[in-house]
């Protein structure tokens, strides 16, 4: 067996060494650093107040476009299996020959196939409208968090 070895420095729970990195005092102590006193009081979980002041607009951007096109995915699906149990039953028979005596025609169809396209070409254009729809709030956000400081979440972690 061949391989590198890689020292690694670990420090004890009582020194009092400074760390290298200016920061490592920011981060929470891990398993090994923290005092004895901390292993008795399992019982409550650990509470952290954070504050989200900026939300890129980026990473708004892709999973706005993945959540509204799945979302749509959904609704055009669903439309889909609805048009095909009303026609399976025949409803749109009925509502065909019901136009047809409306206007004194023989002759009407729905074109299934060019509704569906024209209904899965508005469902894209309307993902990409509420994903720029969602850029736009979160550049309103970043500005406004400049302004009032954003928004204080109190994360706690279960044990």
């Amino acid at each position: 067996m061949t391989g590198r070895l890689m020292a690694q420095t670990v420090e004890e729970p009582g020194s009092t060494q400074p760390s290298e990195t200016p920061q490592a005092d920011a981060l929470p102590p891990t398993h090994a650093q923290r005092a004895p006193e901390s292993r008795r009081g399992r019982s409550a979980p650990r509470r952290t107040r954070v504050v989200v002041r900026k939300v890129g607009p980026l990473s708004v951007l892709k999973v706005s476009l993945i959540f509204y096109f799945c979302t749509m995915l959904v609704v055009f699906l669903g439309l889909v299996f609805l048009y095909s149990a009303l026609s399976a039953v025949g409803v749109i028979d009925h509502i065909e020959s019901t136009l047809a005596d409306f206007n004194n025609e023989n002759a009407f169809s729905i074109d299934s196939v060019w509704i569906f396209q024209r209904l899965f070409v508005a469902g894209c254009a309307m993902v990409v409208i509420w994903s720029l729809i969602n850029v736009v709030l979160t550049f309103l956000y970043n500005l406004i968090s400049d302004i009032v400081g954003g928004v204080e979440i109190t994360l706690a972690e279960k044990r």
